[in-house]
């Protein structure tokens, strides 16, 4: 495979990532008729079809699927090779983040600012990612590093710092008869309407495991996309809902919730920093890891 350039895995990425080639093309800043030519001299070198073109569609193949994950290694090793030979002691260039909402509303903002003042040469840039794919984003190098909610990381290629233990509380609405009640057992929240996050997320999880050990059945479950959404909508008496403290506490001092005085198992979740255990430690990254920990209760933290 003498023949392969770096160029050919850049492009073979990014239609592997859009999966259309004109827009595959303006990833990569060329013609679309450039795009075709390097993918069959890529196709060709391997001996393998890449993609499928039916019609208007474009599929990896599984040969596709299998090289895809090598094409990314290789690029992300070239680009933190590039980063090594330029660096210097000042933290510098791009930082990709991955955050839950949850977080990234009412965690990092405070870490960010301080983060900003102490290294204004760094540009943040922070995506939201589903827990299921967390690890795959950070291998292929689409995530510098993510801050995630979950109990344990038993990924042996990503290292972990343990930064924090969130509370997490069952929330009702003020007038919800459940709020008056002095001790709320699990077989309480029988029959009762459930307002859930999206699949993935660590806590509702944690909320189904709890259920099904518990032979806990509501009546309803309603999934939603956005943490505020499901405040809203407990607020106004619609159902029960399992949240941080950090992202209803606003809305308990005000009495527009209330948390249930839940007399069931603790319930709680650690918050932990990872990123692939083999990635440079840019000053950049070194520096926001470390910001991390001083301001997010690292005293209590451990590394993986």
């Amino acid at each position: 495979m003498e023949g392969m350039e770096i160029r050919q895995l850049e492009i073979f990425q990014a239609l592997a990532r859009e999966l259309h080639f004109t827009r595959a093309a303006e990833r990569v800043h060329c013609v679309q008729s450039n795009v075709t030519t390097q993918i069959r001299a890529l196709e060709n070198e391997l001996g393998a079809p890449l993609f499928d073109r039916l019609a208007k569609r474009v599929t990896l193949t599984d040969a596709g699927k299998r090289f895809l994950p090598y094409a990314e290694r290789v690029l992300t090793t070239i680009e933190e090779a590039r980063k090594i030979a330029a660096a210097n002691s000042v933290p510098s260039g791009v930082l990709v983040v991955g955050s839950p909402e949850s977080l990234l509303t009412y965690r990092l903002p405070e870490v960010l600012g301080r983060f900003r003042k102490r290294c204004p040469q760094v540009r943040l840039s922070f995506r939201p990612y589903v827990l299921e794919g967390l690890m795959r984003s950070i291998e292929s190098g689409q995530l510098d590093l993510a801050v995630c909610m979950v109990d344990t990381i038993e990924d042996g290629a990503i290292k972990s710092i343990r930064l924090r233990i969130e509370k997490l509380l069952f929330i009702v609405g003020p007038k919800d008869s459940l709020a008056t009640k002095k001790n709320v057992e699990p077989h309480d929240l029988n029959g009762q309407t459930l307002l859930v996050t999206e699949a993935g997320c660590a806590y509702r999880t944690k909320l189904e495991q709890l259920l099904a050990r518990m032979n806990v059945r509501p009546a309803n479950t309603i999934e939603f996309s956005s943490v505020e959404a499901i405040k809203e909508c407990v607020s106004l008496g619609m159902g029960v809902a399992l949240l941080p403290e950090i992202v209803v506490a606003e809305q308990l001092a005000q009495k527009r919730l209330r948390a249930l005085r839940w007399a069931g198992p603790e319930i709680d979740i650690a918050t932990h920093v990872v990123w692939h255990r083999d990635k440079w430690i840019s000053p950049a990254l070194g520096a926001f890891i470390g910001l991390l920990q001083s301001m997010m209760c690292a005293s209590s933290g451990r590394t993986k």
